[in-house]
């Protein structure tokens, strides 16, 4: 990416379904972008009021928005590194935890990242985490049929009963009484 591009943070845009849509509604309008990735569209030049309101229209109609704030470019920039990490398989030292992780990929001190996420999301970071770390679960039981233990190893559980005890604690149900009765949420809806 050359520095001439203009990045435009995207609320609410966490996964490769967001991506296509995003895309293909910037297409269909005839708004010129560069690159669409999650939670960032790129352009190679700066909007003037008519062309940004006519983006807003097309991104709230599919249920996102421009991220304007610097707080809520921070929180945005949270989900993404959960999500990418968590969904997508973006590399994150093992056992690392998720804040120094955070703090290493944000540069920002964890308490303020930790309020702020919590004062704009009314959830904190924790909470976030282990919602998707559940909906990750729930996918790997239904559609790559991996064991317990196995699921717990990838997602850094210390062991298959605390994932297991968790995802109760979650869903109300067990990992196996999950498994049989199938079906999951879309991450976009976390």
């Amino acid at each position: 990416m050359t520095q001439n591009n203009i990045e435009v943070i995207i609320k609410n845009m966490v996964c490769n379904r967001c991506i296509k849509v995003i895309r293909q509604e910037l297409i269909k309008n005839k708004i010129d972008f560069v690159r669409v990735d999650f939670g960032k569209i790129y352009f190679d030049h700066n909007f003037d009021i008519k062309e940004k309101n006519t983006l807003n229209e097309v991104l709230k109609k599919e249920g996102f928005e421009i991220v304007e704030s610097k707080e809520a470019k921070i929180v945005n920039q949270i989900k993404g590194l959960i999500i990418e990490v968590i969904h997508h398989g973006k590399e994150k030292p093992p056992n690392q935890n998720f804040s120094d992780f955070l703090v290493d990929n944000i540069g920002k001190d964890y308490s303020h990242l930790s309020k702020l996420f919590s004062q704009t999301e009314g959830r904190t970071i924790q909470n976030y985490i282990i919602a998707h770390k559940i909906e990750r679960t729930k996918e790997l039981l239904i559609y790559d049929g991996l064991s317990l233990s196995e699921i717990s190893y990838e997602l850094e559980y210390s062991s298959p009963q605390h994932l297991s005890r968790q995802f109760r604690q979650v869903t109300g149900t067990t990992p196996s009484e999950f498994k049989k009765m199938g079906g999951r949420r879309k991450i976009d809806t976390i």
